[in-house]
């Protein structure tokens, strides 16, 4: 039996969509359902249940998918002992599939990917933008190697988080806004802050979340209006525009708080946020995802 048809399988059960398989595997979707289907009949099983927005595994499919990640799994170990061994010429090889939110991976992760390709060339990243539920499932189903959240309390069954850095915060608006001009004599409080128009990262964002909680509670009946984005940069570009306020990591807006465009606002201060490396407990972590986890620390703040 080959092992692509595994990993082709594996990719399909993980994504529920033979599309979105292709694309993962950089293959046509004709190829994916022809795979698909050489494996069911290779099996004599079926694997999945067609439906109109996608697949499903059935019972039997299930049970082949755990069957099928240990293989390949086993395939990794393999190919990492042989590299170890010479069979690469010493050098750590593979591929690493990481997650992060987009407050990481528009700021740091470039850096990371950047240095790993001048010390392991021989080792390729593939990135995806994930929020913290997201990027947990996808560790529990083998879909992700390793992946950054951005919490300060991360336990979640069967995943392991190691605190990597601290990621300050920073309450930014244009220069020209009311709150900006009145805060010189008297920083702002809470009770104003909660009076304010805010343009803030989409649900999901753990600190986002947590300043909309201390805001209501500020608010004495009085509703903040508070829109989300699932870009950084249209929620930066709205508060550049003095439309409202945001509350961002620091390295998201440095440029625009050096070039004038963003000012800090004077009240509160905001307590850094974690930066947590979570792994799957039990699934091997090959050399590659060894390197990048080593390679991570050195692309954040002390």
């Amino acid at each position: 039996m080959e092992t692509r048809l595994l990993r082709t399988f594996a990719t399909v059960a993980r994504t529920g969509n033979l599309t979105a398989a292709a694309e993962r595997l950089h293959l046509v979707q004709s190829t994916v359902t022809a795979q698909v289907q050489a494996l069911e009949k290779e099996l004599d099983l079926r694997l999945f249940d067609r439906l109109p927005r996608g697949v499903v595994l059935t019972g039997a499919g299930r049970e082949v998918l755990a069957q099928a990640e240990a293989v390949l799994e086993a395939e990794s170990r393999l190919r990492a002992a042989a590299a170890s061994a010479g069979g690469a010429g010493g050098r750590v090889t593979g591929r690493v599939v990481l997650s992060a939110g987009e407050t990481l991976v528009s700021a740091r992760l470039p850096g990371v990917i950047a240095a790993l390709r001048r010390s392991h060339p021989g080792i390729e990243v593939d990135l995806h933008t994930m929020g913290t539920a997201t990027a947990v499932a996808a560790l529990r189903t083998g879909e992700l190697d390793l992946a950054l959240l951005l919490e300060d309390e991360a336990n979640f069954r069967d995943i392991e988080c190691t605190p990597l850095a601290r990621e300050p915060l920073v309450l930014v608006c244009s220069p020209d806004h009311p709150v900006a001009r009145s805060a010189t004599d008297s920083p702002a409080g809470w009770a104003e802050l909660a009076r304010q128009d805010y343009f803030l990262h989409e649900q999901g964002c753990s600190y986002s979340d947590h300043f909309i909680d201390r805001l209501l509670a500020a608010a004495e009946g009085s509703q903040p209006r508070i829109t989300r984005f699932g870009s950084l940069e249209a929620a930066r570009s709205c508060v550049a525009a003095g439309l409202g306020l945001s509350l961002l990591a620091r390295v998201n807006v440095a440029d625009a708080l050096a070039a004038g465009r963003l000012t800090q606002v004077p009240g509160p201060r905001f307590p850094d946020v974690t930066v947590q490396l979570a792994r799957h407990q039990r699934r091997w972590l090959s050399p590659a995802a060894a390197a990048l986890a080593t390679e991570l620390p050195h692309h954040f703040p002390g």
